[in-house]
């Protein structure tokens, strides 16, 4: 409901305002003290927006054309010894889906702003009053009948007039006053009249309602200032901004706060509920993680280090800005995350709990994609009211069942038998969903770093001498020394917890080390394999090493070895890869940005569209996901160790330094340094997609921020001067990164190349890493025996009661290692979810129209340009490459090519594309 108190029309006039304090609620307060006001004629009602057929306007007032086409009345021309007349034409995004009530509170909130009485709106110069010695202010209402619609039915505009003083100057802020119940989305404030043009204050924000809030929300024009040459009108405002998103770290937030700060992962855990259900807090030496938001609930009963858990369907807090728009929301709703986890899985435990058996054929896995999934009768009712996700499942009735009917994933769609083979197994360590741990072998022994008193001897099974057996016209000294010898490694970070993750219900795994052979003809192969489990008290610990062989059996164990590395690489690329290294550690970046960077620093500018919805999708994972009891704990080996094994994860080997995409390769010896090349590095191997492909993404958005950074930085010590963003690098060591505060690694910030180099990484962990590494799981995941979560059974050996089974039904033994039919259909589900684009997404180096006026500075425009162009380029090349027969990782007889960094994509599955952000 609207706010019922009447109020008159205000005049506009100069008005003094003091400085900001601060209320024990961590807003910002300000006192408005009535000062001089200018005696100058009111606003008077107006229609805001009229059709640009009818061109008769009032008392020969000038008519300006909105962005939409539409005139709007502007009495901009008028200028006398009262000052001068402007128009803020405001805009406003209403829902696009209405419901009735809805619809008529939406007529109701226009007639209010009709009449004056729903949103304020003053503007403040960039000069300063020397009376006041504030900046200089004018208020009006926003006045207008009925707006008409846009070319968009949902988006609207008002209007509001104002008399300015003569010697105003330049508007640098407008502070809207929302006087209705409820929140509305301002999209931006344009104000006609001045003598530069019209002037934009880029908004895209909710604005809380006064009986929520009392505070004004300020909105910066889209001038970029370093704190340093804020005009000195601005100057308290700027800091009021940052002081209401910072809070006072106290109470529980409310939905409509827009306060970030800092928490430690202990949310995850709901001890109140199931004592199985509680989870140490990942936070200090022993389990270091990044933090996330701050949402101050209270903590729980049986745990006061525990926050207490917010269940879906309710929402966790995010501040306000950081929710998802409806059309992302739409889509969720239409069969993403949420509706997916609230009736698909339960829908799908309902049908399989009677029979939660194993696959014991691998026609029974292509049923998911030939007949789907029938679901009981009782379930028909709950479903029907959901559509889901067309591009995952087509709905189909039959006989009164629905089905759900999965996509065909991408790995087999040209080839269903290429997961069977060894160069497949390889290429996609180069060129699948996770090609970021394979690393360069450098020598033997194979040593582990882990304490030999408790996990045993620290030297690795491969010898030297099993080696040689499997190179043939090479020695293992020759390949070691042209680097044709690599290695991908899970034996330090798994071992610990295997022997834990062993004794939960239907898990057995290995650590695993992989040693793969890159020919001289050019193709990577796998040439051996070694499993370990841990010593316990009665057994030492066990080691064996598997290699292709010849024979039946030899091939039928090797195969059951290689899915006991898939299910391992499956599990660290999700909580290691995908979960801490690009969603953990980039929310810590977010707050920052937030609270440090006024929304008029050129930082906070350039790194805005790479923070979109990341806060929003991590508090769902931490809602439905990562959480105890959650899908990941449920379909992935480490079970509810996961969160601990990640945490283990970002304790050894997590660097912001290493981050960085040449840096890695490097790190790893997939690259070595190379001045001559484009990125100073040179591949190993020539044909490994993720990399060569990334490289010149890395490049172009390191292009870009050199070009921005030393536009804004030209000057000697501007970086070390910028006291906001100091603050900024100085809080994410020393809060969000907490538990890392003290390394050495981390990157100084004295220059402006220093700078550049952390907005590059930050860029490219939120763009194109990202990508990589998320938007091919359905693709390649989506087919279990390609990439199973988990293993159920450890390999049966001669002295095993299970291998007579196994020699005489070995498809059997394999296929009863793999998750169950509900394991597997759950995840296929949430991959398909994780794998998908949102009709809304915006992608690198791509401007959203209604952003369009994100900034005002011809030249950085000019340079987004280019690195748009660039992009561009960079498509062409990547599809080239694609079509090149020489690359054989992405090109040949059934091979998919790759495409998980091409730049654009349409909406939905479809293993490409690159957006702005972790936004899924």
């Amino acid at each position: 409901m609207l706010g019922a108190q009447r109020i008159a029309p205000v005049k506009s006039g100069v008005v003094w305002r003091a400085p900001a304090q601060l209320e024990s609620n961590g807003r910002a307060r300000r006192s408005w003290v009535p000062g001089h006001r200018s005696p100058v004629a009111g606003a008077r009602p107006i229609r805001a927006v009229i059709s640009s057929e009818d061109k008769t306007v009032e008392g020969g007032a000038k008519a300006v054309e909105s962005k939409d086409g539409n005139v709007l009345l502007s009495s901009s021309s008028s200028t006398s010894a009262k000052g001068i007349d402007v128009r803020a034409v405001i805009t406003i995004r209403k829902k696009m889906k209405e419901k009735i009530t809805e619809k008529i509170e939406d007529q109701w909130e226009g007639f209010m702003n009709g009449i004056g009485q729903g949103i304020s709106i003053q503007l403040v110069s960039e000069e300063i009053d020397p009376v006041t010695m504030s900046g200089k202010s004018v208020e009006s209402f926003v006045r207008g009948w009925l707006p008409k619609a846009s070319n968009l039915p949902y988006i609207v505009e008002y209007a509001a007039d104002f008399t300015v003083p003569l010697d105003f100057g330049s508007p640098g802020a407008v502070l809207i006053s929302n006087l209705h119940g409820k929140e509305f989305h301002l999209m931006e404030v344009v104000i006609h009249g001045f003598d530069e043009g019209p002037i934009f204050f880029p908004a895209n924000s909710w604005i809380h309602s006064r009986k929520d809030n009392p505070e004004s929300r300020i909105i910066f024009r889209n001038q970029a200032y370093l704190p340093s040459q804020t005009p000195p009108g601005l100057k308290d405002l700027r800091r009021e901004d940052l002081l209401s998103l910072r809070g006072n770290r106290k109470g529980e937030r409310k939905p409509h706060d827009r306060i970030y700060d800092y928490a430690p992962y202990n949310d995850l855990g709901n001890p109140d509920k199931s004592e199985d259900l509680a989870r140490p807090v990942l936070a200090g030496e022993e389990r270091p993680y990044p933090r996330r938001c701050r949402t101050g609930r209270p903590p729980t009963r049986t745990d006061p280090l525990c926050e207490s858990r917010v269940e879906k369907p309710h929402p966790v807090y995010v501040p306000r800005d950081e929710t998802f728009e409806e059309i992302k929301q739409n889509t969720f709703s239409a069969g993403r995350l949420k509706a997916l986890l609230h009736n698909l899985i339960p829908s799908i435990a309902a049908t399989l709990s009677s029979s939660d058996i194993p696959f014991k054929c691998f026609s029974d896995i292509d049923k998911l994609y030939n007949d789907g999934v029938l679901l009981k009768d009782e379930e028909d009712q709950k479903m029907s009211g959901n559509v889901f996700p067309s591009n995952m499942m087509k709905q189909v009735l039959s006989v009164g069942q629905k089905l759900l009917k999965y996509e065909i994933p991408a790995i087999i769609s040209r080839d269903r038998f290429a997961w069977l083979r060894d160069n497949e197994f390889a290429r996609q360590t180069l060129a699948g969903v996770n090609p970021v741990n394979i690393e360069i072998l450098k020598g033997f022994p194979i040593v582990s770093k882990l304490d030999p008193a408790v996990y045993g001897p620290p030297e690795s099974a491969i010898t030297k001498e099993l080696i040689q057996q499997e190179l043939s016209g090479i020695t293992v000294e020759e390949a070691i020394e042209e680097k044709r010898l690599f290695i991908l490694d899970y034996h330090d970070m798994l071992l610990p917890f295997i022997g834990k993750m062993n004794t939960l219900p239907e898990r057995q795994a290995y650590a695993s080390r992989t040693v793969f052979f890159y020919t001289r003809t050019g193709f990577l192969r796998p040439i051996a394999i070694e499993l370990s489990l841990p010593p316990t008290p009665s057994s030492p610990g066990k080691r064996r090493v598997y290699t292709h062989g010849h024979d039946a059996t030899t091939h039928w164990i090797w195969k059951q070895a290689k899915a006991h590395v898939c299910s391992n690489d499956a599990g660290v690329h999700q909580l290691v890869n995908h979960w801490l290294r690009t969603h953990a550690c980039m929310e810590p970046y977010i707050i920052a940005t937030h609270r440090q960077l006024s929304a008029m620093h050129p930082i906070n500018k350039l790194l805005h569209p790479h923070l979109r919805y990341t806060l929003e999708i991590n508090a769902l994972a931490r809602q439905s996901l990562i959480n105890g009891g959650g899908i990941i704990e449920a379909c992935f080996s480490p079970g509810k160790y996961a969160m601990e094994l990640s945490s283990a994860a970002y304790k050894s080997m997590w660097q912001f330094d290493m981050e960085a995409l040449p840096a890695d390769l490097i790190r790893r010896g997939m690259a070595v340094e190379d001045p001559s090349m484009p990125c100073g590095v040179k591949l190993l191997i020539e044909d490994y997609p993720y990399a060569a492909d990334g490289l010149l993404i890395w490049s172009a958005i390191k292009e870009w921020v050199e070009s921005y950074v030393d536009h804004f930085y030209s000057e000697p010590n501007t970086v070390t001067s910028d006291l906001e963003l100091q603050a900024w690098w100085n809080e994410i060591k020393n809060e969000g990164h907490y538990d890392k505060r003290n390394e050495s690694w981390w990157p100084k910030l004295n220059t402006k190349e220093d700078l550049s180099g952390i907005l590059t990484t930050m860029i490219w962990i939120a763009s194109g890493q990202h990508a990589a590494i998320n938007f091919g799981q359905y693709p390649f995941g989506g087919y279990v025996p390609n990439r199973p979560t988990l293993m159920r059974k450890l390999i049966p050996h001669e002295d095993d009661s299970a291998y007579e089974k196994f020699l005489l039904n070995p498809q059997s033994t394999f296929l009863s290692s793999l998750p169950t039919q509900l394991q597997a259909t759950k995840v296929m589900a949430v991959q398909d979810t994780l794998s998908t684009h949102s009709p809304d997404e915006e992608y690198l180096g791509q401007t959203h129209h209604l952003h369009s006026h994100w900034i005002k500075d011809p030249e950085v425009l000019d340079m987004f340009k280019k690195f748009s162009a660039k992009l561009e380029e960079i498509e062409e090349i990547i599809k080239g490459r694609n079509k090149n027969i020489h690359l054989k990782n992405r090109n040949g007889a059934g091979i998919p090519p790759y495409e998980l960094l091409l730049p654009s994509s349409g909406p939905g599955v479809t293993g490409r594309g690159i957006p702005n952000s972790i936004s899924i």
